[in-house]
């Protein structure tokens, strides 16, 4: 198997929501992991996400957790995960789910560099970026 490089984000307790949002957003196959089944039987954590990982049909890797016990959440907006190509349905697609319930910094429209480009962070405080990449015109 080649190398990677795909997010892996950190959540406060929601990781199975915000997991199960983004496998309805792109589709694919989720696997979830939880403290529990790895000997962490205690209530409150027993249920929480140790592991989760997406794969999806476009060949997106998506993982996430529910931060371990005795560590700090400390979200921020040092990050953000970056959706971009040509295929502008698929893209629409995933910025209509993604954006809804979102708070939206750029709207989803043509830019000055002649992509559209849009900026949400989620219900979950993930920041996302979409950018539809246009056909160059034939001269």
């Amino acid at each position: 198997m080649p190398s990677r490089l795909n997010p892996y984000l950190s959540f406060d307790g929601d990781a199975r929501q915000a997991m199960e949002f983004y496998a309805d957003v792109f589709g694919g196959t989720l696997t979830l992991s939880t403290f529990g089944e790895f000997g962490r039987p205690e209530a409150a954590e027993a249920d929480k996400i140790m592991h989760g990982m997406l794969e999806t049909p476009a060949g997106y890797t998506l993982m996430g957790a529910d931060t371990p016990p005795g560590m700090e959440h400390t979200p921020g907006n040092a990050f953000a995960v970056s959706l971009s190509g040509d295929d502008a349905a698929e893209l629409r697609g995933y910025w209509e789910k993604l954006s809804a319930g979102a708070s939206v910094s750029v709207p989803l429209e043509k830019q000055m560099w002649g992509d559209v480009f849009g900026m949400c962070t989620d219900r979950f405080g993930v920041t996302w970026m979409v950018d539809i990449t246009e056909a160059p015109a034939n001269d």
